[in-house]
């Protein structure tokens, strides 16, 4: 294979892979629909051949209905639900997994038919192998986390499983964009500079623990508990944040801790953010560079003023789905440009 058919190939890849991270996000902000709708226990089994058809007549769908009242989610807090009401948080744990499914698909024919044309260079089958690991570990992450939510006294699934499938999701997202980013991104749109690198790793710290506590406020249903803004109900730090004992147990389990954390997280990575931005206005080597530092800047003051909103309406069902849903999608995208900067400034040649 010459140089330009290597090119070519390593193009098709690329576009390939960034179709599967497209679909990765609708993956996970169908997740975030499914969670703010209650939809994630409907379906009670996990069939990941047979479960793809919905129920196609009213006998399949009464038992489908019947295996769900059983559940203390159906008991405790849908026990007024209709068969119509039903059938609406069904189709949306159904389509959640059936997206999950065509994902699949999406990479699997797309390997098949790389592999088939010997478009795959050899460095490139072990990562191939991984991505593939990494989406079969998601999916049984993911049945963890519903059936967490499926033992007696139980209404939803536990916020450490959710969380765990939210980042396990992230990881999966990032590692396809790392991948394709390999394949097309070329040496002279690259920075060398370890300062700034060191800075964007202690940046991609507070990151990781902000994602992580954004997860444990959906999980939790957190928001809902301080609905207030600039303050937590009324204080800067509310009295409550120490109930649990021993005192590590707040720091994963009391919403209003976790609260607290995640706002503080926030106004921490905005600023790192800011700084980092600041620092970076003599480079301009690379074009790439300039969009994704501006893009960079610009995402964290929208992420920083959805959270805010998605607060202040926490206890509007309709409103905290749209809103949700939206502080999810930019908290991706943020996600993204931040690994595509993580690629592109390096800290030696």
């Amino acid at each position: 294979m010459d140089n330009s058919d290597q090119q070519r190939s390593q193009r098709q890849i690329a576009t390939w892979l960034m179709i599967g991270v497209g679909m990765i996000i609708i993956q996970v902000l169908l997740g975030g629909i499914t969670r703010l709708t209650e939809s994630g226990l409907s379906i009670t089994e996990w069939k990941p051949i047979t479960g793809t058809l919905p129920p196609l007549n009213d006998a399949t769908w009464q038992a489908e209905f019947d295996k769900y009242k059983v559940t203390d989610q159906f008991k405790y807090v849908h026990q007024d639900f209709t068969l119509k009401e039903f059938k609406f948080i069904f189709f949306w744990e159904w389509f959640h997994r059936t997206w999950a499914r065509l994902m699949g698909l999406v990479f699997l024919i797309g390997f098949i038919y790389f592999l088939a044309k010997k478009k795959f260079s050899t460095g490139m089958i072990k990562p191939m192998i991984i991505l593939f690991i990494l989406g079969g570990v998601q999916g049984f992450i993911g049945w963890i986390m519903v059936k967490s939510g499926l033992v007696p006294e139980k209404y939803f699934v536990g916020h450490i499983e959710l969380t765990t499938h939210f980042i396990a999701a992230l990881g999966l997202l990032c590692y396809t964009l790392w991948f394709a980013l390999s394949l097309v991104v070329k040496e002279e749109q690259k920075i060398v500079s370890p300062s700034l690198k060191n800075f964007l790793l202690l940046i991609l710290v507070v990151l990781f623990v902000q994602l992580v506590y954004g997860g444990f406020m959906a999980g939790l249903r957190a928001a809902i508990s301080a609905p207030t803004w600039p303050d937590i109900n009324g204080y800067f730090l509310p009295p409550s944040y120490d109930e649990l004992t021993p005192f590590t147990k707040n720091l994963v389990a009391n919403p209003i801790t976790i609260h607290f954390i995640h706002r503080g997280a926030a106004y921490l990575l905005a600023i790192l953010v800011a700084v980092w931005w600041y620092k970076t206005r003599p480079v301009n080597s690379s074009r790439l560079f300039s969009k994704l530092r501006l893009s960079l800047l610009l995402l964290i003051l929208l992420q920083v003023l959805l959270g805010i909103l998605t607060v202040l309406n926490a206890t509007y069902p309709d409103r905290l789905v749209l809103l949700g849903v939206s502080h999810q999608a930019v908290a991706m995208i943020l996600l993204m440009v931040f690994v595509s900067l993580l690629f592109i400034v390096r800290k030696r040649q």
